[in-house]
């Protein structure tokens, strides 16, 4: 009975490396990994071993006999991907394994952010160095865009993080979480105590749309919204509590993340209730009038950004009607029907402006030449992400990353900053998810090795983490540690025991670190 990829699958790749028998694909290196929404197993070359299942961060791996009716479909599309791509075959290629260059305990290193390519990077230099290495996180709890950006409703994807929670408990990890580089600390300052730092803080400000009355209130970026209802600590409802006029909000861009806040906003509460969601989200949702939600695409349906999964994901919510508009045959001029809950794919459209008086009332569009009014009540930026500068850091604003040389920093002339380096997002920009960000994560870890062979990189040079965190205990307070960080966690699993939920989060600073100081009276 072979093994299934399901929907969950992070593309994170452990699976390749532990299958005898290569029958899982696109691998690293192959056309369409980074692309792919997920892996493929060959069903005709599996042995059911199992290690890909073993494997998995994510339990996205099943028998095919085990699968329920929402992920039976993934068989057939794991098939289909063979039938599609016959120049992929079975058996290995053979390897020229370079000289190691083993990166020795001198080496102080640090690295900057918590998401998925900073723990790829984590988790490397773990396995490749005897370096001692200090995480770095401007909030208290770990994770990044895996904890405060996926959706509450996709908990499987979550898993990934149960991997790098092994990394902080390594007796050469120094964790020091609530401490802001930039505001609390400057790049200059840590490398006075570390030999190299590796900057992986990802991508968190949205792009704007450009149009006349974009700052109405009712009017927000998606990142914003998905920070509140993910729980990002003191982060404010990005748009007023205001009167329900048209029941409607209208979402511009089709990728993934568009796709998730047009869930969540219309998913009956009840099904919210057993996730993590934010307690203030569940609130708001609770009491909110929305019924539709449309969904404004510059370019054909075939030109959209998200995934075949994350389509399927919302044919899953109950009682929700999806509808795909091609040709602006679907009238969204009048009032929602409040008797249905409906989501409109609106392709060949396109905003021009938002309309109000002191709220977004409607939304103006362009739909193939004609210029039409879509009554809302709220209207949502999500068009592509930038990474946010850092004080001290070059950074390329046409681009919205950190300049970079294969993952080693460069200033203003191009020139290599010797000691810093970057992954993932921040590295190269808002495109692939997590397997892409560990196979990035490999390369500037690489980068690292090879400056270290070459001599480009001594050791020695930084004071370490035990310097550091005392410098940055007198500078922000408190500074959060490993022992920290575990209890948050079973605070919040705690809190959620309670209401039958994953967890409860923290939706404040002063809760999270209030939990860490009862922690250690206890």
């Amino acid at each position: 009975m072979p093994h299934v990829i399901t929907q969950a699958c992070c593309s994170d790749a452990s699976c390749v490396n532990v299958c005898p028998v290569n029958c899982i694909h696109p691998t690293p290196g192959e056309p369409g990994f980074g692309g792919s929404e997920i892996l493929h197993i060959d069903p005709d070359t599996c042995i059911d071993c199992g290690a890909c299942a073993d494997a998995c961060p994510v339990d996205a791996i099943y028998p095919l006999d085990r699968l329920g009716p929402a992920d039976l479909p993934y068989a057939q599309i794991n098939a289909d991907f063979y039938t599609e791509h016959p120049e992929i075959t079975s058996g290995w290629d053979a390897v020229e394994y370079r000289p190691a260059v083993r990166v020795g305990s001198e080496y102080q290193i640090a690295i900057v952010g918590t998401g998925p390519s900073a723990g790829y990077a984590l988790r490397e230099l773990v396995a490749r160095t005897d370096a001692h290495i200090t995480v770095i996180d401007k909030l208290p709890t770990p994770g990044g865009l895996v904890r405060a950006g996926v959706a509450p409703d996709h908990p499987g994807t979550k898993g990934v993080l149960k991997g790098f929670d092994l990394m902080y408990r390594h007796p050469r990890v120094t964790v020091a979480t609530n401490i802001e580089v930039g505001r609390d600390v400057s790049p200059a300052e840590i490398d006075e105590y570390f030999d190299a730092v590796i900057y992986g803080v990802g991508a968190s400000s949205a792009r704007k749309l450009g149009i006349d009355g974009e700052d109405l209130p009712g009017s927000t970026a998606a990142t914003d919204l998905v920070a509140w209802y993910n729980a990002v600590p003191d982060v404010p409802r990005p748009f007023p509590d205001l009167p329900a006029r048209s029941h409607r909000a209208v979402v511009v861009g089709t990728g993934n993340v568009a796709l998730d806040v047009a869930r969540i906003l219309l998913s009956p509460v009840e099904r919210l209730r057993t996730t993590d969601i934010a307690d203030r989200a569940l609130e708001y949702l609770t009491r909110q009038d929305l019924h539709e939600v449309v969904l404004l695409g510059r370019r054909a349906a075939t030109d959209a950004a998200y995934t075949a999964a994350e389509f399927r994901a919302l044919q899953s919510v109950p009682g929700l009607e999806v509808v795909v508009d091609e040709d602006d045959g679907i009238d969204v001029t009048a009032p929602a029907d409040p008797s249905r809950r409906r989501i409109v794919l609106k392709f060949h459209t396109s905003p021009v402006a938002a309309v109000g008086d002191e709220a977004v009332e409607a939304v103006r569009v362009d739909a193939a030449g004609t210029v039409r009014d879509i009554p809302a009540d709220l209207l949502v930026r999500s068009i592509g992400y930038r990474s946010v500068p850092i004080d001290g850091l070059p950074f390329d604003e046409a681009a919205g990353r950190f300049p970079n040389a294969a993952g080693r920093i460069t200033g203003p002339d191009g020139g290599v900053q010797p000691g810093r380096y970057v992954v993932g997002w921040a590295k190269r920009g808002p495109s692939g998810g997590i397997g892409t960000n560990r196979i990035d994560a490999i390369a500037t870890v690489e980068a690292l090795v090879e400056d270290v062979a070459a001599g480009k990189l001594a050791g020695g040079r930084g004071t370490g983490s035990e310097a550091f965190v005392g410098m940055a205990r007198r500078r922000v307070g408190r500074v959060v540690d490993y022992g920290g960080l575990r209890s948050i966690d079973v605070a919040e699993r705690r809190r959620g025991e309670v209401q039958g939920r994953p967890r409860v989060k923290f939706e404040r600073f002063a809760d999270m670190l209030a939990s860490t100081r009862r922690s250690r009276r206890t």
